[in-house]
């Protein structure tokens, strides 16, 4: 299993990001996808997550109105849109992949939000 997460950056605060993560060697359209971030000295928390089964959403509380995950099954990737970024929003992201009792995830791009 593969996962490869692009288009993180440095972006100013009020500003976009869209995150992307091709998926490889799984059934995807079969594994709920999440997003998780990492901040600085804090724990890892899922930020978003999208059902293989119904396309069901959901998000932690912080990032509701502001984040949009979607995928897209025909080609293996999920996306997360992120708007009105805010300083706290700083952290590695990583793309997760669940399902059948195991978990993966790629190696993290970094999101930094910053003026």
């Amino acid at each position: 299993v593969e996962l490869v997460e692009s288009g993180g950056g440095l972006v100013q605060p009020g500003g976009s990001l869209r995150l992307s993560c091709e998926a490889s060697r799984l059934p995807f359209s079969t594994y709920t996808m999440m997003w998780d971030r990492q901040a600085p000295g804090k724990v890892r928390e899922v930020v978003a997550s999208i059902s293989g089964v119904d396309g069901t959403t959901d998000y932690t509380d912080s990032v509701k109105g502001r984040f949009t995950i979607v995928r897209d099954n025909a080609k293996a990737r999920v996306y997360l849109q992120m708007n009105s970024l805010k300083s706290e929003d700083t952290a590695v992201y990583y793309c997760h992949a669940r399902g059948y009792g195991n978990s993966f995830w790629g190696q993290g791009t970094q999101v930094t939000v910053s003026s």
